[in-house]
């Protein structure tokens, strides 16, 4: 790796540090500053352009959600001005299921579709690939029951955090990327045809739909 290519990779590395500490300090200046203009996110909760993600995202911190997110392993791939990096992250929320507070905890990575503009890199898309996830009651000694039929309607790698996510009322997508299947491959793909010269970082709308809540 030449030193140019370096210093691209490390610039890289610090935007996906930037956007999980930015985001769950509240710091949506910040957060803004590591997309481009036409960045575009999809989550289980939402998916839209990032501009609108960093609002929701605010206006759900104001109102007391509580999401955070671990970064863990990271690789990244630069071809010229584009780059596609993936990030092993653990996403975790807090919630009430029927009266009784739980943690979420889902592991997976983060797969970014970057490019460099007038000098900056900035994020293009994010697309999470969700791979397994548990629930905990905080209170250990509390007695937790689930919808067995209801949870087994969400994918394996978010089952949890789609439950969760639910019983607070938002519209959960179905069908994004795991660990294995067809949703993941399509991303690998659009991840190479972006380093070659696409013109667009992949169709977001075409990985889920959603679940009415």
């Amino acid at each position: 790796m030449t030193t140019g290519e370096s210093n691209h990779v490390a610039r890289i590395r610090q935007l996906v540090e930037d956007w999980a500490l930015f985001r769950d300090a509240g710091d949506w200046g910040g957060f803004r500053s590591v997309w481009h203009d036409d960045g575009w996110m999809t989550a289980t909760w939402f998916q839209g352009p990032a501009t609108e993600f960093v609002r929701a995202s605010r206006e759900g911190f104001e109102n007391g959600v509580s999401i955070l997110h671990f970064l863990g392993g990271f690789t990244c791939q630069v071809t010229g001005e584009r780059a596609i990096a993936q990030t092993k992250m653990k996403i975790q929320q807090r919630g009430p299921i029927d009266g009784t507070v739980v943690d979420v905890t889902c592991t997976g990575r983060f797969y970014d579709f970057l490019d460099c503009r007038d000098g900056r890199w900035g994020m293009v898309r994010r697309q999470p690939i969700y791979e397994i996830d548990r629930m905990d009651p905080v209170d250990p000694a509390a007695d937790l029951k689930l919808d067995d039929e209801l949870l087994r309607t969400f994918p394996v790698g978010y089952r949890h955090l789609a439950y969760l996510q639910t019983a607070l009322g938002h519209q959960v997508m179905n069908g994004l990327p795991g660990l294995r299947g067809q949703a993941v491959k399509l991303l690998y793909r659009e991840g190479q045809e972006w380093l070659a010269g696409s013109p667009r970082p992949g169709t977001p709308l075409a990985s889920g739909t959603p679940r009415t809540a």
